[in-house]
């Protein structure tokens, strides 16, 4: 018998003596167990988070980059020294934010439950899960979209030294960080500190 056939002969012996639980637990889906949920592709967090507007990562490129968000401004205010009339701007903001990406978090969560329900139901076809998941690819990108924008606004009404300090409060300041550039809307709304 040639080596390959071997071990080939000794791998097929092996896998027959496996126990099925082992077996099983190989081949088990990461899914395993999300057949409960009430809206299989969002978990409990997903839901509450979309429902209360929460930021969920969405303007993480902008967070990185030197756009802080409102409601960690509003946290920092007194480290980055915001002043009465930019604490009352990042309210404004985030209460804007706060109340779009609610709205929009909502129909997010509607629009899942509709395509949940179809599938559950098995009443899906062709045309209407591609309505359901472009109106759901819609909604995520608006969602997106108010949370950059609140981000682009707060950096707006600071000053470059704020979104410094600001950025070595988060702990994005260091070795490899970019200075913070000069806005181009004009500097009209910032604080000079």
């Amino acid at each position: 018998m040639t080596r390959i056939a071997m071990t080939s002969a000794f791998v097929l012996a092996s896998v027959s003596l496996w126990p099925a639980e082992l077996v099983w637990a190989q081949t088990a889906s990461p899914y395993a167990g999300e057949q409960k949920r009430v809206i299989k592709a969002l978990s409990i967090k997903d839901v509450d988070d979309l429902m209360q507007g929460r930021g969920m990562g969405l303007a993480k490129v902008a967070e990185l980059n030197r756009y802080p968000g409102p409601m960690h401004g509003l946290e920092l205010a007194e480290p980055i020294k915001l002043s009465r009339e930019q604490q009352d701007a990042l309210t404004a903001i985030m209460a804007r934010m706060s109340s779009e990406a609610k709205a929009l978090g909502a129909a997010i969560v509607d629009l899942e439950r509709e395509l949940d329900a179809a599938f559950a139901a098995r009443t899906i076809d062709h045309r209407r899960m591609q309505e359901l998941t472009e109106l759901i690819g819609v909604k995520q990108g608006a969602i997106r979209s108010v949370h950059l924008a609140a981000h682009l606004e707060t950096a707006a009404a600071l000053s470059s030294e704020q979104i410094a300090q600001y950025d070595v409060l988060r702990g994005y300041s260091g070795i490899g960080a970019a200075p913070v550039p000069e806005p181009v809307h004009g500097g009209h709304g910032k604080s000079k500190h």
